[in-house]
C-alpha cells in the first residue's frame, strides 16, 4: 500500500500535515471492519477524498482544493505494518 502525505489548510484556517493511504488502496477487511454506516457512499465532492489517517489511526477526510504544495508518495507498507 502507498502512504502519501501532504498539507491542506482546514475551515479554521490552520494547516494540516498527513500521512495516509487512500481508501481504495486497502484492505477489503481492514475496512469492512471498521466502516459503519448505511452502505451508501458519501458524496465528498471531486476535492475531498475518504483516507485513513495513519498518525491518528483513523478515517479523515483530505481536502485537495487546499492543498499547501503537492501531495507526495512516501512510503510502501505491507498490511501487517498497518494493524501496528
Amino acid at each position: 500500500m502507498i502512504v502519501y502525505k501532504g498539507t491542506f489548510t482546514k475551515k479554521d484556517g490552520s494547516k494540516r500535515t498527513m500521512k495516509f493511504i487512500k481508501t481504495k488502496d486497502l484492505p477489503n477487511k481492514f475496512l469492512s471492519d471498521r466502516l459503519k454506516g448505511t452502505g451508501k457512499e458519501s458524496n465528498l465532492g471531486e476535492s475531498r477524498e475518504l483516507v485513513w489517517d495513519l498518525d491518528n489511526q483513523g478515517f479523515r477526510v483530505f481536502n485537495y482544493e487546499t492543498t499547501v504544495g503537492k501531495v507526495t508518495k512516501h512510503a510502501v507498507i505491507n498490511e501487517e505494518k498497518l494493524a501496528s
